[in-house]
């Protein structure tokens, strides 16, 4: 009983052998070096730091989303992030100064250690990840983060400690939005 039942294992891989041969296989592991992330940092966890902290990421995903919608990999979107921090800075600051707020904004890439994160089926295991760090003040209230490379992004529903997410790519909706798409 147990020969017939390797004999079957052994021939039903080598029909499948040719199949594999044909259609390639692909490997879609990634590790954390291919992921840029991007967190906004609240200056506190306040109503009004956490309300401000969305304002800022929404000018900024929306200034960004022209800049990165043909960056080809995640070298060349690091190098244009790099050139803009910048201007990053000035977009969180306008945001913050239009809001009353008298801090002002820090943006750097860098890379960070990161707990494990689950968007739908892909998992992003703990571990140390580059990502475009923009701190409000001081820094020290709850993020808001998504991947930026590739655009793999998530927004809580409403309220700091709701459990329940609703899973989306912000990037590419503004980059469709923006393409008229």
């Amino acid at each position: 009983m147990k020969k017939v039942k390797v004999v079957s294992i052994i021939l039903c891989c080598l029909l499948c052998l040719p199949m594999l041969m044909f259609t390639g296989c692909v490997d879609n592991s990634k590790s954390s070096a291919d992921y840029l992330r991007l967190h906004i940092r609240a200056n506190s966890n306040s109503e009004i730091d956490q309300s401000v902290k969305y304002k800022v990421r929404d000018n900024v995903v929306e200034y960004l989303t022209p800049k990165v919608a043909s960056v080809k990999d995640k070298c060349e979107l690091v190098d244009l992030l790099n050139s803009e921090l910048i201007n990053i800075q000035m977009v969180a600051n306008k945001t913050l100064q239009e809001n009353g707020m008298n801090y002002i904004s820090t943006a750097s890439i860098r890379r960070e250690y990161f707990p494990t994160r689950t968007y739908n089926d892909v998992t992003l295991e703990s571990d140390f990840y580059d990502a475009l760090i923009i701190e409000l003040g001081s820094g020290e209230g709850d993020n808001w983060w998504c991947v930026v490379y590739p655009p793999l992004c998530f927004v809580g529903n409403s309220g700091i400690n709701t459990q329940t997410f609703k899973y989306k790519s912000k990037i590419m909706e503004i980059i469709n939005k923006f393409f008229g798409r």
